[in-house]
């Protein structure tokens, strides 16, 4: 695990974006640990956000030219992401999508810099897919070249028609899923840390019946 990950779970753990606990997801699956990057809720965690998504795009090595926040969680990442990554020297440009398109002004449902050359769409999780599956068309639609999804957390579980969403995505559009930090490295996080043995045993028993 590198440092930059190890810090995340930590940020993450005290701005309260993961919980453990008994939960209820949008799938209406129960787990015992929740992820919710609502709660990167100031500007100061939003910039500290920003420097974890740039250092997992760093670490990557990868190509890119562009990033892609969908709408709505989205354009607040890309958004932090293209800052974090200006302050450590490298300009990319980045840009959003609205639910509606717009009729007045400049018109359309595109925002910021034009879809062009590769892109990577900036994300907090993947649960379905859908919003990420609209950014692949939209992207393509455009002529650009989408060539990453990046995440802040990857539950590393598979749907109800027991497929993983990520793996789905990797398949169907060739492209890699990267994250700050997957569910294996918060567990590995939380055999070091032994502060949360109960919650440990609680996701090992989920990921048992769940994981990918």
């Amino acid at each position: 695990m590198h440092a930059y990950q190890r810090e995340f779970i930590e940020f993450a753990i005290a701005a309260g974006a993961l919980n453990f606990g008994s939960f209820i997801l949008k799938s209406g699956r129960p787990s015992p640990y929740f992820f919710n990057a609502g709660r990167f809720d100031s500007g100061a965690k939003l910039l500290k956000l920003g420097q974890f998504y740039a250092a997992a795009l760093e670490q990557s090595g990868l190509d890119y030219d562009l990033l892609f926040g969908p709408a709505y969680k989205g354009i607040p990442l890309a958004c932090a992401t293209a800052i974090a990554l200006a302050r450590g020297g490298k300009d990319v440009g980045y840009a959003f999508n609205r639910k509606e398109a717009k009729d007045h002004g400049e018109g359309g449902h595109l925002v910021g810099a034009p879809l062009q050359g590769r892109v990577v769409i900036v994300d907090d999780v993947i649960t379905a897919g859908t919003s990420i599956r609209e950014a692949m068309d939209t992207i393509t639609q455009a002529g650009a070249t989408p060539c990453a999804v990046l995440l802040a957390f990857d539950r590393q579980e598979i749907g109800r028609d027991g497929r993983a969403a990520v793996w789905e995505i990797q398949q169907r559009y060739a492209v890699p899923v990267l994250a700050i930090v997957t569910l294996a490295e918060v567990l590995a996080y939380l055999e070091e840390s032994g502060r949360f043995r109960a919650e440990l045993d609680a996701i090992y028993r989920h990921r048992a019946q769940f994981g990918a």
